[in-house]
């Protein structure tokens, strides 16, 4: 099994990496030189010197005047753990809850936290032993970091809430007593460092980017078949159309769509229609925008995943320990806001090209059944993609524009990026079944062209398709071939 040392910056080749291979973590020499470094700055700062400092030697939020006693500082940190642990709703996907882990570790390998080095140390082993704590969606606010997600993420440190564990659910006391692991017992600031960054968002926004990176690569693939279907022609997507308008997505996109028609019998036979509707004539410049937004959002999240976000930070170099804002996740709500439009829009435009699919136009029967009448052939799937469609367009309203006053007005404007984050993971989801509705009509529009032929990718894309969804030649339970069909789609991004 291959090993990854953290150490210095990380980017989402390597974290693609990472998981495809299942491979290990551990701290570097430097990065544990560097934690250590801070911790024993902290320490020395804390027995010389009386001046209050945020969340260590003092209360949390509203209550950063109330002084706190030495004898408790530890505890300070226990508490405030066991008092964050408050979230609700769905649990957290275990690919999420592993990434927080990485991106946790990775943020406080830069030495700027102040955590003892064999708290880090647990949090790998965590990572490297497929403990996944129990962490649930609803809790953040996105500003003071993620805090009810990353308590439940840190609270089995101290040996208490739920984790999973060889796919079980178990309570933290019994992992512990299972892998004779004794409890950590936190030292100063430890809890505050672990609580406060944006893990919980970044997490997702990794996800969301690596996911987003495939899923318009097959959007773009699934749209060929379907301008095969619908027998379409390839004059827009000319390379000297998009020369006169070069945007990188735009150029991107154009080029595969020839590519994976290249060779086709079908698009290179005479065509009786001078224009065909924008949701296949503008597929470079609406699919190519959206390569453009995840590009961007990319640009975001390496830049997230590779900073300092907890609070305060410090600076043993500089003999500085600062109260700062590096928590606050509105870079990401608004990174989120972004890549939720741009992927609902990519299952709008897949629902209108369905729609033209079941059309019973251009040589194909309506709603792409033999004895239509008799049968309903795919026309529900339609119904059933533009109710996901509009689902896409509730959950694409900015999440980025709304804030709310918390913590007695101390942290009175905030976020809401860990709600876009879950509202962007929905309509990840969601965009997959619109995606798997349109290839189950593409397929069937080019299997009604045979003995014409579509391209030898697609053909071999087809017949591996038809394997699992078999061509529709009367009414049946669809439901079974939607699932099969993001199925595939799952397997092959």
């Amino acid at each position: 099994m291959k090993l990854f040392a953290i150490n210095s910056k990380i980017d989402f080749v390597t974290i693609k990496g990472l998981l495809a291979d299942k491979a290990r973590i551990a701290l570097s020499e430097e990065a544990e030189q560097k934690i250590d470094k801070a911790r024993k700055y902290l320490d020395k700062k804390l027995a010389t010197s009386k001046e209050p400092v945020y969340g260590i030697n003092t209360g949390f939020g509203s209550l950063r005047n109330v002084k706190i006693d030495t004898k408790d500082y530890s505890q300070l940190q226990t508490n405030l753990l066991r008092s964050h642990a408050c979230g609700s709703g769905n649990e957290v996907p275990g690919e999420i809850v592993k990434l927080m882990l990485l991106l946790k570790v990775q943020s406080l390998s830069y030495g700027h936290s102040g955590v003892d080095v064999s708290t880090v140390e647990r949090l790998i082993d965590f990572y490297n032993n497929d403990i996944l704590p129990v962490v649930y969606e609803q809790g953040s606010l996105g500003a003071s970091g993620d805090l009810a997600p990353l308590a439940h993420l840190c609270l089995p440190l101290i040996g208490e809430g739920e984790v999973y564990y060889k796919g079980k659910k178990i309570s933290a006391a019994q992992l512990y007593k299972e892998l004779k692991w004794k409890p950590l017992a936190l030292k100063p600031k430890e809890g505050l460092a672990l609580l406060n960054g944006t893990q919980f968002m970044s997490a997702y926004g990794v996800w969301l980017t690596l996911q987003a990176q495939r899923i318009t690569v097959m959007a773009d693939t699934i749209a060929a078949m379907s301008i095969d279907g619908y027998d379409c022609r390839l004059e827009p997507f000319n390379e000297l159309v998009q020369y006169v308008r070069p945007h990188k997505g735009q150029r991107a996109c154009a080029a595969y769509i020839l590519k994976t028609l290249k060779g086709s019998k079908i698009a290179s036979r005479k065509k009786m229609d001078v224009q065909d509707p924008y949701s296949f004539r503008c597929i470079p410049q609406v699919h190519g925008a959206i390569r453009d937004v995840v590009e961007h959002v990319e640009s975001i999240f390496f830049q997230e995943i590779n900073s300092v976000t907890d609070n305060p930070l410090i600076f043993p170099v500089e003999d500085e320990i600062i109260s700062g804002g590096n928590f606050h996740g509105h870079p990401l709500a608004m990174a989120f806001d972004y890549l939720s439009i741009a992927l609902a829009n990519l299952g709008n435009i897949s629902e209108r090209r369905t729609y033209k699919l079941i059309s019973g136009e251009r040589g194909l029967p309506a709603f792409l059944v033999k004895a239509p009448g008799l049968n309903s052939g795919l026309m529900i799937l339609q119904y059933n993609a533009a109710s996901i469609v509009s689902q896409n367009k509730q959950y694409a309203t900015p999440a980025s524009i709304d804030s709310i006053v918390s913590s007695n007005g101390q942290e009175d404007y905030v976020s809401m990026g860990a709600n876009a984050a879950t509202k962007c993971y929905k309509i990840m989801q969601n965009l997959k079944t619109i995606l798997a509705i349109e290839l189950i009509n593409a397929a069937q529009a080019i299997t009604f062209r045979k003995p014409e032929k579509t391209s030898p990718v697609l053909e071999t894309l087809l017949a591996k398709f038809q394997k699992q969804v078999a061509f529709i030649d009367k009414d049946r339970v669809m439901y079974e071939a939607i699932q099969k069909s993001v199925a595939f789609i799952e397997q092959n991004l």
